[in-house]
């Protein structure tokens, strides 16, 4: 689904993204992992659109999407979620997903005057559909609290959830994680395992949790200083030794197991 050839992405003299290639097949759950620093968010950055990159391609099915904008991404079914939760803190966990699709009629002065009824028609949907959505992820319960009062894992599978409103093809998870209580945890591996499953969504997760990601992903690639170091199944990525001195700067396998596996 997404090929990377040669990226890069410099901050002055600093090499963020360094020559970095990679494929992401469709309908997998690929693990991106490596020390802080690696390079994994400004490589998402960059295939999302947020950043434009100083050399390199990123095709999405064989079409060109190099430097395209966020907005194009989106319509093209490219989401990304982020570390901190994004979300309208004032507004109803239902309302943020309804806010989700595009083109909406009710974005218009002009339907707000002469196309009510279409305005809601469409409300209707999107109020039937984000019910449907929160059902999903079991936080309907939450549906009219304000998404300000949410805890933090509450908030990423919210984020989850907006990739859900729309037609999503493949979905760049960063740190999904980051600040989740274990329970939670599960309840977003869960989430994600059935979108793939059931919906054929496409992710890349980006995660320090190895048992998440032992869970989750096949396969799991591993940067460093902005390069692909190696890329297999979890065992094997523990097994190497590029990856092992990434980590560490030590050849102890002993370590670097027990140091990805906490």
């Amino acid at each position: 689904m997404i090929t990377i050839e040669g990226l890069h992405k410099h901050f002055g003299g600093f090499h963020a993204v360094d020559g970095a290639s990679m494929k992401i097949s469709e309908g997998s759950i690929t693990g991106l992992i490596g020390p802080n620093g690696a390079g994994k968010t400004t490589l998402f950055n960059v295939i999302a659109g947020v950043l434009r990159p100083t050399a390199g391609r990123v095709f999405m099915k064989g079409e060109d999407i190099t430097g395209l904008p966020p907005h194009d991404l989106f319509h093209k079914g490219v989401l990304r979620t982020f570390q901190i939760a994004h979300e309208f803190s004032s507004m109803s966990v239902r309302e943020n997903l309804m806010m989700v699709p595009g083109n909406q009629s009710g974005e218009t002065l002009w339907n707000t005057w002469f196309g009510r009824a279409r305005i809601a028609q469409e409300e209707a949907e999107l109020l039937k559909k984000a019910d449907q959505v929160l059902e999903f992820l079991t936080i309907d319960h939450l549906k009219d609290e304000k998404a300000g009062n949410l805890s933090g894992g509450q908030k990423k599978l919210l984020e989850l959830g907006r990739t859900m409103m729309v037609d999503a093809k493949i979905v760049f998870l960063d740190e999904v994680g980051a600040g989740v209580n274990r329970t939670l945890l599960n309840t977003i591996a869960d989430a994600i395992l059935r979108l793939n499953k059931e919906r054929g969504y496409t992710f890349v997760v980006i995660e320090h949790d190895m048992d998440f990601i032992g869970r989750l992903c096949d396969p799991v690639i591993c940067m460093a200083e902005g390069k692909v170091l190696a890329e297999g199944t979890l065992d094997e990525i523990k097994a190497n030794e590029l990856v092992i001195e990434a980590y560490l700067g030590t050849g102890l396998k002993n370590k670097v197991i027990e140091e990805t596996g906490a």
